[in-house]
């Protein structure tokens, strides 16, 4: 707490050497409305020890969000549990355990259910969704004259990021994945099926290249875990 609060008045000192009493004003108030907004929103989710959302954020569907203890997110967070969309109701269920860090614009949304892990970490421009708009197989498929925000979500997925796993930049995980245990998504991957624990993915559609080997204690090319 007291290096926290050492740290703020380096940062309002340095503020004002470089930019002005106008920005540094404007830099202590953001300060001490994020730290209000924290607590409202950690009390709303039943006293969260150690929550800090960067501001401006948009999350909505509280009472369907419960998030672990250290949980930080950069700002433009938009957590979004959607319980009504185009008079149709829904039950989502967004669960983040503890220790999760969120970079900057992260769209995260849930009209059934999205689980993230202990100890995972989510760089910045990530999508992620367990629904869509429209259905574009099976049956009842959805027709192109509809307009997008009239079509229907589908929303019977799930998507469930476990433990320990590392998304890099730009990456959108679509509904029905489930990524394993100390998982890697290289950057700008869409991820459309499962990942197998200890892989790195990449690419649109992601594919695993490498699996972790336990035994030699390295990173494997896929191609050579036959051999």
């Amino acid at each position: 707490m007291f290096l926290d609060r050492l740290m703020d008045i380096r940062k309002i000192i340095s503020t004002f050497r470089d930019e002005g009493p106008i920005v540094t004003c404007g830099l202590i108030f953001r300060r001490q409305y994020e730290k209000a907004y924290n607590r409202n929103i950690a009390k709303k989710l039943g006293s969260v020890r150690n929550l800090k959302i960067s501001c401006p954020a948009q999350i909505s569907g509280l009472n369907h969000i419960r998030i672990g203890d250290n949980f930080s997110a950069g700002p433009y967070l938009r957590l979004v549990a959607i319980d009504e969309f185009n008079g149709i109701p829904f039950q989502p269920q967004i669960i983040i355990k503890n220790n999760v860090e969120i970079n900057d614009f992260v769209h995260i949304a849930a009209t059934n259910y999205v689980e993230i892990g202990n100890n995972v970490l989510i760089a910045s421009h990530v999508y992620i969704a367990d629904h869509m708009h429209g259905a574009y197989k099976g049956n009842n498929q959805t027709s192109p004259e509809v307009p997008p925000i009239a079509r229907r979500l589908v929303a019977d997925k799930k998507v469930i990021i476990e433990d320990n796993v590392w998304i890099g930049e730009s990456v959108s995980i679509l509904p029905g994945v489930t990524i394993g245990r100390g998982c890697i998504i290289g950057a700008n991957s869409v991820v459309t099926k499962n990942i197998t624990p200890d892989s790195i993915a990449v690419g649109c559609p992601a594919r695993v290249i490498k699996k972790y080997d336990k035994t030699k204690e390295q990173w494997l090319q896929y191609d050579d875990l036959s051999s």
